[in-house]
């Protein structure tokens, strides 16, 4: 069996569950075996009921007391018992699980494994294992993967077919070369692909991990080296000379650009005048006024007689741009249109027409600008906005509706400039790092679940002045394997907490794209007071009446991610508010939450997120949401993307060709960060 076969080859797999695996993007042996674990469920020793824990999945041994007893509420069966061991008494439930009935008998030790919550005052274990002496202790201190699943698909079901493929999969022979594999002390690729998803233990676990993402790495800097091999070749066939409209617009802001905008602007000019196609990425902080070189840049480029094209992660964000584009580029003739994913065939056509036609300039909108059916006369230059939402891959796409055109690429992730210069090695660098003057600093606060009712209070005041205001909650909906709060539940919360006449919504991921473009936009106009959200709202808002922001269990997110989840608010005339709530008040919270209330500085904030994150935060990881990488986290992973970045650099291109001979497979995973293979 090959890594390239069809997943069909597998034993266990048939056209039924083929379907389901294609749900999660597996299509072959190999996509199956690359579907890492996203946590590992670790069996700890047995403790006494005594020493149970609230919120925990512990193990107990012990004897029933009494017989167990079923009812039925509504269509729920559920089934009752007490544990004791002579320590305490703790209550067992099951649910739907009848059959249990038949298999308990009192006198008997069983030991019995699973999460403790508190109900009406006492201790519960709902829905545990049942293991004999022999199961749990071939399991104990072991790791048991925890994968991403889809309906239809279990955690058990998943990880029987890994091993089944584990078992026949032919994985003879590394890509990698034994001396870059010596020097950065890297486990070999078929060991790895073992381990991290059946570890003996933790450190097993850690090696295997870290060969892994330092393929991810690796590979991704190799693609990086053919963009910048290419892109150095690339002549710059629109020479763009300045123009009198430019400084005009400069002329008529009611404010003055900053120095760190103005140093972007002129490096942006020097770029497309020059002998040099410009491939530069504008890194700036949330709200440094990253847009206006964007407007600029295209000003300059339309006046040259061509056609520009900027797209934005969102919908609503791309009716904003083009709402604020017409009203600054309206007295110089610029003509403007929108083309996204909602609007109608007919006015999809439309536009089409007028690109093909020439009578655009600039159009601006979403995914829908890299669509086949769109063809522009003179595509000069490509603007992205929020890059990593789009990925390498994706921004060549764009770029290819034209021929060697201008790339200039923004955004607002704060990332520290050594990770900065590896990530984005293919663009010249141009960072923002001041705020306008104009703008209030946002306020900050860190507090426990205790404040809650004082935070309700504050938002209603700032919804009384007339103000809105965002929640952002970790999850969708309630989850047993995980204490945290929930959009669903929150909002109901807060209708039963805020004034009736106050209009909140919630806003996830896993809604339609319709429905969250009008929740956004009925936000963005003021006709929802309260938007109770996921972290979908990172990006692709602009709501200057917003002025708090409120994170609920925020010890769930990396400090970049709650970065810019702050600066959603700020962003108007009034001042704003931050308050992170903790849910849990360790050490680590305190520590890294202190640096969130301290500062408001994107980069200040991404080099000490950059401290914190470490090797050993390997459980409960949390993704930084940067590119496109299945296991690599570019803040938790930095010192392995410097080594990867560093090793890419080292090796020769016969070494590299050498590769793709020994490995089949290596140009299609390369294909995940760039489309162009050309060496």
């Amino acid at each position: 069996m090959k890594e390239e076969d069809s997943i069909l080859k597998v034993k266990g797999v048939g056209e039924k569950i083929q379907k389901k695996y294609e749900k999660l993007g597996i299509y072959t042996v190999g996509d199956l075996l690359e579907h890492y674990p996203r946590n590992y469920d670790v069996y700890q020793p047995i403790c006494s009921i005594r020493e149970l824990v609230e919120g925990e999945v512990c193990a107990i041994e012990g004897v029933l007391d009494g017989t167990p007893k079923l009812h039925k509420v509504r269509n729920l069966q559920i089934l009752n018992c007490n544990v004791t061991d002579g320590t305490a008494t703790v209550k067992v439930t099951w649910f739907n699980m009848q059959f249990l009935m038949r298999s308990l008998h009192t006198g008997i030790r069983y030991i019995f494994r699973g999460k403790v919550s508190v109900k009406n005052g006492r201790l519960v274990m709902e829905q545990p294992e049942i293991l004999s002496k022999e199961q749990f202790y071939n399991l104990l201190d072991k790791l048991q993967p925890i994968y991403p699943l889809t309906a239809g698909l279990t955690n058990k079901s998943v990880s029987k077919s890994i091993a089944a493929a584990l078992k026949e999969i032919d994985l003879n022979g590394d890509y990698l070369p034994l001396d870059i594999r010596k020097k950065y002390d890297l486990i070999e690729r078929k060991k790895a692909l073992k381990a991290i998803h059946f570890p003996d233990n933790k450190e097993k676990m850690i090696d295997a991990r870290r060969r892994i993402v330092f393929d991810e790495f690796f590979l991704f800097a190799l693609a990086l080296q053919q963009l910048k091999a290419k892109n150095e070749t690339r002549q710059n066939k629109y020479v763009l000379a300045e123009c009198a409209e430019c400084q005009q617009l400069l002329e008529s802001l009611p404010y003055k650009l900053t120095g760190a905008q103005m140093r972007a602007w002129e490096e942006v000019k020097k770029d497309v005048s020059g002998n040099r196609v410009m491939n530069r990425l504008i890194q700036g902080d949330v709200g440094s006024g990253k847009t206006i070189i964007a407007v600029l840049a295209l000003l300059l480029n339309a006046k040259n007689g061509h056609q520009g094209a900027i797209m934005v992660p969102t919908e609503v964000l791309a009716k904003q741009h083009m709402e604020s584009f017409c009203e600054l580029l309206e007295p110089y003739g610029v003509k403007v249109e929108l083309l996204i994913g909602s609007m109608t065939a007919k006015e999809k056509r439309v536009v089409y027409k007028k690109l093909k036609d020439h009578e655009v300039d600039i159009v601006i909108g979403t995914h829908a600008l890299i669509q086949e059916k769109v063809e522009y006369d003179d595509l000069a230059m490509v603007i992205t906005d929020e890059q990593h939402r789009f990925g390498v891959k994706q921004r060549e796409n764009f770029a290819g509706k034209g021929e060697d055109v201008h790339i200039l690429v923004m955004s607002a992730t704060p990332i520290p400039r050594t990770l900065a210069i590896i990530l984005y090695g293919d663009l010249d660098l141009s960072i923002i790092d001041e705020l306008p003057g104009e703008r209030l600093p946002i306020k900050n606060c860190v507090v426990n679940t205790g404040y809650r009712p004082s935070a309700y209070r504050f938002i209603e005041k700032q919804i009384k002045e007339g103000r809105q205001a965002y929640v952002i909650c970790p999850m969708v909906e309630e989850s047993e394997s995980i204490e945290a709060e929930n959009v669903m539940d929150y909002t109901e919360q807060l209708r039963a907490n805020l004034p009736l006449k106050t209009n909140i919504e919630y806003l996830h991921g896993k809604m339609k794209a319709k429905e969250k473009n009008n929740i956004m936009e009925r936000f963005a106009a003021g006709e929802i007071q309260v938007l109770v959200s996921t972290t979908v709202v990172e990006v692709g808002i602009n709501v200057p009446n917003a002025t708090v922001m409120m994170i609920e269990n925020c010890e769930r997110f990396g400090l970049a991610q709650l970065h810019q989840l702050r600066g959603r608010v700020g962003r108007g005339k009034y001042q704003s508010y931050c308050i992170f709530m903790t849910g849990h008040e360790s050490k680590e919270t305190k520590e890294r939450m202190d640096i969130m209330g301290k500062t408001n500085d994107g980069f200040v904030i991404a080099e000490k997120d950059l401290k914190l994150r470490g090797p050993g935060d390997l459980f409960g990881i949390r993704q930084s949401g940067l590119l496109e990488f299945k296991m690599a986290d570019v803040f938790q992973d930095a010192s392995i993307l410097k080594d990867a970045y560093e090793a890419a650099e080292e090796i020769s291109k016969a070494e590299v060709l050498d590769m793709y001979k020994k490995y089949e497979g290596l140009q299609k995973k390369i294909k995940m960060y760039t489309s162009d293979l050309s060496l």
